[in-house]
């Protein structure tokens, strides 16, 4: 019988564990600059409708921002209303933001931010964390959100390669990845 603790024990560690990865040239941690991104398949308003950052910014320029837990007070006040408001971001091509959350709340958290859909931004959930795993960017939040997380984080895309990486060091602050720093 599975019990709720086995099972956040189970998610954690496919997580957090190690992994063969073709993503990184090096063993480096966290995704740099030059790196392709990770064909992995993400989820949009409902389980099946997957979309490919990697498609989808192929040949494109594009932004991905990476953030800890939609609806969070950070993540809601403060980093995705910065993008939403920043004239900039017309500038900055296809803009994802994405969350080890499930698509539901992504869909619930974007019309939140963004009800008329004006900023142009898609809210795409990593529900497996998968996406996040592949760019090295999980943490233990296990103590916050009861599972492993996303760093927050923002992705400069260009022909599907990563021109920059803004990725917070204390995993979850807004100081590199905040909108002003980055567009």
């Amino acid at each position: 019988m599975f019990t709720q603790r086995s099972v956040t024990s189970g998610v954690l560690r496919c997580l957090m564990r190690p992994s063969v990865r073709s993503f990184h040239a090096t063993g480096s941690a966290f995704v740099n600059v030059g790196d392709s991104l990770p064909d992995v398949e993400l989820v949009e308003k409902s389980p099946g409708t997957k979309v490919s950052i990697a498609k989808e910014l192929n040949g494109q320029k594009g932004l991905i921002i990476g953030v800890p837990a939609a609806f969070s007070p950070s993540c809601s006040a403060t980093h995705i209303p910065g993008y939403i408001a920043s004239n900039k971001l017309k500038d900055a091509g296809k803009v994802f933001v994405v969350s080890v959350n499930d698509p539901f709340v992504m869909k619930a958290w974007g019309e939140n931010l963004d009800p008329e859909k004006k900023s142009g931004i898609r809210f795409l959930g990593d529900p497996s964390g998968q996406f996040t795993n592949s760019l090295d960017l999980a943490f233990d939040a296990t103590a916050m959100f009861g599972h492993a997380r996303s760093k927050r984080y923002a992705i400069v895309v260009e022909d599907g390669k990563v021109k920059e990486a803004h990725v917070e060091s204390d995993n979850t602050g807004v100081n590199v990845s905040a909108a002003d720093k980055v567009l």
